[in-house]
């Protein structure tokens, strides 16, 4: 059957080779063209993507008929996109299969009422997932009409909103996530607007009393800032609270500097600032410029805990990251420098010399990690990759982990030369593959 629909594509190519020459994807239609292909498949065949999503939120489904939380999820689903499709909400979803063979894809997508990627589309399946960071099933990325995130956690979406009263589901900006105003630590409330006019550098400490790393943390972070506030830096912090009573809560804010405001945790914008900011665990330390809201650092607890006088304020990560605070590397390609039994002064020379292509490999969102200890990811990482102990000559890994634990390793000496080349080499396409163990 596979044959004979691909003889009919072939046969039928020269009659609607001027069709399609003549009939150029609508304006806004090439986003969905480049995610999904010229086609997605539906109940009654293949249909065009251009024309089945042209000007639609859709949600990107990734799931598998072997996994029973997307079996329980798939129905939930179901019955809110038949109902936000019947009120005429411009939503569509594809399904991107994870199952392990046509046969499954076929019974699973038989229940699905949606458009589907074709299963043989396994490069396209892979490059979704990777460029949506997508770790387990069932997952679903909503995006706009144009191909942009709206929020990558949709499965939330719509367990709590199955009516769609607040599709497409687009997150709070800043100032609606932090509202008018704060509490200060006289109990009074304090204007929003009035603290980001004041200072330079906003920074969002999300920590909660009960959190064995929140309190031993807190301290360093008090002595820090007074120290930054010394030097004459305009700086605020607001403490978000994920305290479970009211009681820890006044307590632990008590604790902080007197300065400082607070979300408290019974307040709803603690969950939005959290989903605004992708907080996941605690103590997480959000640095923000004041006055536009861009993220300095989405995470500077291990910038801080490195700099007790704050002099790197207001931390902006390094083009090179040090691996005891390894953000991002299960989600992005990253490049692995691996120095534990090298000297400092060969640590420092050769982070130095590799900063410039870092800092141009950001916008190929490929991270620079170097591993100058065993603290944090570094043991694991040797021990995926069968890398073996530390030696007193650098060592440099590729970790694709978003392509189903890919990894590359280089033979030979490391340097910036080599490092480029090597990176290189990956982006060609031309370096051996192996699997994390």
């Amino acid at each position: 059957c596979g044959y004979g629909r691909g003889q009919d594509r072939i046969g039928n190519t020269r009659e609607s080779h001027s069709a399609t020459r003549a009939r150029t994807p609508p304006p806004g239609a090439m986003a969905m063209i480049d995610l999904f292909g010229d086609t997605l498949q539906s109940k009654t065949g293949e249909t065009s993507t251009a024309d089945a999503l042209l000007g639609k939120t859709v949600g990107i489904y990734f799931s598998a008929h072997w996994c029973p939380p997307c079996r329980g999820f798939t129905p939930k689903l179901s019955e809110s996109y038949t109902k936000m499709t019947a009120a005429g909400k411009q939503f569509e979803i594809v399904f991107v299969s994870s199952d392990k063979d046509e046969a499954a894809f076929a019974e699973y997508f038989g229940d699905m009422p949606w458009l589907a990627l074709p299963y043989a589309k396994r490069d396209l399946k892979a490059k979704l997932s990777k460029k949506f960071k997508v770790n387990g099933i069932p997952s679903l990325v909503i995006i706009d009409s144009d191909g942009k995130t709206i929020t990558a956690d949709g499965r939330d979406a719509i367990a709590s909103d199955p009516a769609g009263e607040s599709f497409p589901w687009a997150p709070p900006t800043l100032e609606e996530a932090l509202g008018d105003e704060v509490l200060q630590a006289d109990g009074e409330a304090r204007e929003v607007k009035e603290i980001r006019e004041e200072a330079d550098v906003l920074a969002l400490y999300f920590s909660a009393h009960w959190c064995p790393p929140c309190k031993a943390f807190t301290p360093k972070l008090s002595k820090t800032y007074e120290k930054v506030l010394a030097a004459g830096k305009k700086v605020a912090v607001i403490f978000v609270s994920s305290d479970r009573d009211a009681g820890s809560f006044k307590e632990y804010f008590g604790s902080m500097p007197p300065s400082w405001c607070s979300v408290p945790p019974s307040d709803k914008r603690k969950g939005q600032l959290s989903k605004l900011f992708d907080v996941s665990g605690i103590p997480q330390l959000v640095v923000l410029d004041a006055k536009s809201g861009e993220i300095i650092n989405s995470n500077a607890r291990g910038a801080v805990s490195a700099d007790a006088g704050g002099v790197n304020f207001p931390w902006r990560p390094p083009a090179v990251a040090d691996m005891s605070e390894p953000d991002g590397i299960n989600e992005s390609v990253s490049v692995a420098l691996m120095m534990e039994g090298c000297t400092k002064e060969a640590q420092d020379a050769l982070v130095e010399a590799v900063t410039p292509l870092a800092e141009e490999s950001k916008a190929d969102e490929l991270l620079f990690f170097v591993a100058r200890s065993n603290e944090g990811a570094a043991p694991q990482v040797r021990k995926l990759t069968s890398l073996g102990e530390a030696t007193a000559e650098p060592q440099l890994l590729l970790l694709d982990i978003p392509d189903n634990g890919g990894f590359y390793t280089h033979k030979g000496d490391v340097t910036a030369a080599s490092v480029r080349d090597f990176v290189s080499g990956y982006k060609a396409g031309s370096l051996e593959r192996q699997q994390l163990s």
